[in-house]
């Protein structure tokens, strides 16, 4: 895997939020284990309370192993989790099924089981998933219910009732776990990124920013950073209000947005100032694109209740390894040289250590 390649995976991939999503999958697992080993406990409980007839004790015990020793290789051997949780409430469902068979099929006190088992698929496998475990919930108590009455297809109506609360059990758990999920995914997206603009936010910024730096310590390639800042944000707040300073900021990150490939990573620094690494470059390879940014700004005016206000952009250029050994090191660098720019006229580009008076 190369390098740009390696950086441009983190980006859309959203590589920073793994984490959490593998401590949201080991509660995952510790639910499936608590609901395994309740469920055998209960099972195994009642069998030495109300013992079954003929050999039902052994083959439940027996049941009771093979499911434990099922949900135990699933666990060694099954990496990817959707499937490993798919398969273990599968096979839970099925010893629930057997050990019904046992303890009086559709009467066994351990039916209502089944709606645990639709509740956790729709917590943790989400609502395609649900629907499908639902259906085969259904066809398992179908299946208990031909072995309970002789009379099954005579009153197949009620029958039919009494599965309804299955799939009202699999919708609504559907239902709660997508507004969840949706929930979560807004907080966490609000968590990454900048409200007023939609780009990222410094917390999103720095850990992606951190790992390229990793990747080009790794592969001994360069990355480069740009910051930029409005020009004239005081004097359109004095004239137009602060709402109108608002709608430049704004304005700001549509231009930069439209100017950056999907691999260079952008945030908003502060008020009106702006960060963009752009991985795999130096500062020479991509001063052009910042250059570009600068023209689309200075050429592109945003309308304010019904007038075009102008605005520019002044920028600096930093790169790794020349102008820093680490991060922290190049954001000041190419903070320096944004500042050179602004003291030279404003609506330029200076790129770090060159002295350099006007690239805009």
């Amino acid at each position: 895997m190369t390098p740009r390649t390696e950086a441009a995976g983190m980006v859309e991939e959203k590589g920073w939020i793994s984490a959490d999503d593998m401590a949201r999958h080991t509660g995952h697992k510790r639910v499936l284990c608590l609901i395994a080993w309740l469920l055998v406990g209960l099972v195994l409980l009642d069998s030495y309370l109300v013992p079954l007839p003929g050999r039902g004790n052994l083959l439940v015990s027996l049941f009771s192993l093979a499911l434990i020793g099922s949900l135990t290789l699933t666990r060694l051997f099954l990496k990817n989790f959707q499937m490993k949780a798919s398969l273990d409430l599968a096979l839970l469902l099925v010893y629930l099924v057997a050990v019904c068979w046992f303890t009086g099929k559709a009467d066994s006190p351990f039916v209502p089981v089944i709606y645990l088992i639709l509740m956790a698929t729709s917590l943790i496998l989400g609502r395609r998933t649900t629907y499908l475990m639902a259906g085969l919930a259904v066809a398992c108590y179908f299946l208990l219910l031909a072995g309970a009455s002789p009379s099954f297809m005579g009153n197949i109506t009620g029958h039919l009732i009494r599965v309804v609360p299955f799939v009202l059990m699999a919708h609504v758990g559907a239902m709660l776990s997508g507004e969840a999920e949706g929930a979560r995914a807004d907080v966490e997206r609000l968590s990454l990124t900048d409200d007023l603009t939609g780009l990222n936010n410094m917390r999103s910024f720095e850990t992606l920013a951190l790992q390229q730096e990793k990747i080009s310590r790794r592969y001994g390639t360069p990355f480069a950073i740009c910051m930029l800042d409005a020009d004239n944000l005081k004097q359109i707040n004095d004239r137009y209000g602060h709402l109108a300073g608002t709608e430049l900021i704004k304005w700001t990150a549509r231009i930069i947005k439209a100017n950056i490939r999907e691999s260079d990573v952008a945030a908003r620094f502060g008020g009106d100032e702006f960060i963009v690494m752009y991985n795999d470059h130096d500062r020479d390879q991509i001063r052009p694109a910042v250059e570009r940014i600068v023209r689309a700004m200075d050429n592109c005016p945003f309308s304010y209740e019904g007038e075009l206000i102008d605005c520019t952009l002044s920028a600096g250029i930093a790169s790794y390894p020349a102008d820093g050994g680490d991060l922290k090191s190049v954001v000041k660098q190419a903070d320096l040289a944004m500042y050179r720019s602004k003291r030279m006229g404003k609506n330029r580009v200076s790129l770090a250590g060159s002295g350099e008076k006007d690239a805009g």
